[in-house]
């Protein structure tokens, strides 16, 4: 009988609240600003997945952006919304296996035929990828974006 209550015990301790949860949900998510103007048309039903530990799909970017340049790092963190580390990449660092072309191309015919690539880290293991190029004529800076975890 005393066995019997031991395990009872341990199933009890074993399925008790730990919290996890909780800290889980209040984890804030990573957003940043991807819209706030026109999307261009060749930009809003790309079906490409971004491969990392979440397989997150692209999405579209259109921000207004009055500048005749890419805005640099900072004023690019400053378009999003986003209050830490913002970095660019060559294309080599962003798509080594060239497995990404097709989103480049998309972007670069979205634009002036340019792209640079952004990479926005919120926190230790989670970035957001913005594939981005210029669109001097509508003034706006357009592209793709795709979160990405990385541990």
């Amino acid at each position: 009988m005393s066995s019997d209550k031991a395990y009872s015990s341990f199933l009890d301790q074993a399925n008790q609240d730990t919290g996890a949860s909780r800290a889980t949900a209040s984890t804030k998510p990573a957003t940043t600003k991807a819209v706030n103007t026109e999307v261009p048309p060749g930009l809003q039903n790309v079906e490409q997945y971004y491969e990392s530990e979440a397989d997150e799909p692209f999405e579209p970017v259109s921000l207004r952006w009055d500048g005749s340049n890419m805005p640099s790092e900072n004023e690019f963190a400053d378009l999003i919304g986003h209050d830490s580390k913002v970095a660019t990449m060559s294309t080599k660092e962003f798509d080594p296996r060239g497995q990404y072309k097709d989103v480049l191309q998309t972007v670069e015919k979205a634009g002036d035929g340019m792209s640079r690539i952004f990479r926005v880290s919120h926190g230790k293991t989670r970035i957001e990828y913005y594939v981005a190029g210029l669109d001097k004529e509508n003034a706006r800076v357009v592209g793709l974006k795709a979160k990405a975890v990385e541990s």
